[in-house]
């Protein structure tokens, strides 16, 4: 009975799996403002630097300042997106990041565009973004059936990687043809058409019972999210470790650069294939990760996906010049990409899954918060230890530790969870 359960699964993903016209709505509108960050990617520093003359310092501010502050902007927006209905919330967030995305190519073209701007701006667009995935992943509980959860973000995951694809080559050829501004008015447009999407999926949203706790915020109210993540058993190593293998993996890429650009001479369409061509491996894994879950188990997949990811990123450390240091790059990144691949969607699916439906947008602010802090806090690190120890040093130090996150990884089957009884209203 179980073997011909799993067939029928197996035949519903070979045939096509349908999801109803309101997800493809919300799929259509990711991948395209997924497609605009993309088009836009390495537009600021580009325009620091060419436009506004700015130094490393202020580029290295430019992104990882406007991060963390936008990260500490969104906490208290978790808690209220909690009990709003989620579309407007998704709607709202796209047009505040268009706005605030426009003011850059208007600006420009009056001549009165700073430094103070851009930093601005990237603070209300890593705001918008955390706060936009927590009201989607809520959302998206709410619109699928458990078993359609992890369907759906393989496939958020594969668009995610093929705009990674073919975005950044074409936003390439877009900055050397009009600049990097145009790039910014791209990705701004996207998120008008994102929102417009998501406008049309239609449809009837409940507004969120809200508790008499909730009807007035409280600060204790803002760590709800971390409260909720540090109790569960499962959730909360997960946590710690893709907080530490995101973190990781991030402060080692600058590191690369200066080592691929500069001592090992590598010319940057080289340094660009090296990370665009092995893309296509996230592309995979997302596509294999539902029937691997069907064929071994969610916490099977889990755990060992999330622990062969952890191996690749030593190999760095062993980077050379020439063909053969291209070549082991592009090995090395096919290999955490493909892992990633398969680990991102059933990671989402499990974590939403082990949420309660009122906790949700909470949780998933909390989580994007906490991941964004700590990248950008040991990339700061790593910049230092960079500077101490040189580059290559730095990154296989950031490899041997990563050794060691699958140790972070759920260890145990996760007891049952159960969503809440509703309190009782008050008349």
């Amino acid at each position: 009975m179980r073997s011909g359960h799993r067939l029928e699964q197996l035949l519903r993903l070979l045939l096509g799996h349908r999801l109803g016209r309101r997800f493809g709505w919300l799929w259509g509108a990711y991948g395209t403002s997924a497609l605009g960050t993309w088009l836009a990617y390495g537009a600021f520093p580009l325009i620091a630097i060419q436009v506004l003359h700015a130094g490393p310092a202020e580029v290295a501010a430019l992104a990882s300042v406007g991060a963390a502050v936008g990260a500490a902007v969104a906490v208290p927006l978790g808690p209220w997106v909690e009990f709003h209905r989620k579309r407007p919330v998704l709607i709202a967030m796209d047009l505040v990041r268009f706005a605030a995305l426009l003011t850059i190519p208007t600006a420009f073209a009056l001549g009165v565009l700073t430094f103070l701007q851009l930093l601005l701006v990237s603070v209300v667009v890593a705001a918008g973004d955390i706060t936009f995935r927590a009201a989607s992943g809520a959302y998206l509980k709410t619109l699928l059936p458990a078993e359609d959860l992890l369907v759906a973000n393989a496939r958020f995951e594969s668009t995610a990687w093929t705009t990674t694809i073919i975005g950044p080559p074409l936003g390439g050829a877009a900055i050397a043809l009009l600049g990097p501004v145009a790039t910014v008015v791209a990705d701004a447009v996207s998120y008008l058409l994102s929102a417009l999407g998501i406008r049309a999926m239609g449809g009837r949203e409940p507004r969120p019972e809200r508790r008499e706790a909730a009807t007035r915020m409280r600060a204790g109210d803002l760590l709800d999210g971390w409260r909720y993540i540090l109790a569960d058993a499962t959730l909360r190593p997960l946590l710690f470790n893709t907080a530490l293998f995101n973190g990781l993996v991030m402060a080692a890429q600058p590191l690369l650069a200066v080592l691929m650009l500069g001592r090992l001479g590598f010319a940057p369409w080289q340094y660009g294939l090296a990370f665009a061509a092995p893309s296509i491996g996230g592309l995979l894994g997302s596509r294999l990760a539902r029937p691997l879950v069907t064929r071994f188990g969610q916490r099977q997949v889990l755990v060992v996906a999330g622990a062969l990811r952890a191996l690749w990123p030593i190999g760095l450390a062993f980077l050379g010049p020439g063909t053969g240091g291209l070549l082991l790059v592009m090995g090395v990144e096919l290999g955490l990409i493909f892992c990633c691949g398969v680990f991102n969607p059933v990671c989402a699916t499990y974590r939403l899954e082990r949420t309660a439906t009122d906790r949700v947008a909470r949780t998933l602010s909390a989580w994007a918060v906490t991941t964004k802090a700590s990248t950008a806090l040991l990339t700061a690190a790593w910049g230092v230890l960079g500077s101490l120890l040189g580059p290559r040093t730095a990154i296989g130090l950031a490899g041997v530790l990563l050794l060691a996150t699958p140790l972070l990884l759920p260890r145990r089957a996760a007891a049952p969870h159960s969503e809440p009884e509703p309190a009782p209203s008050r008349t």
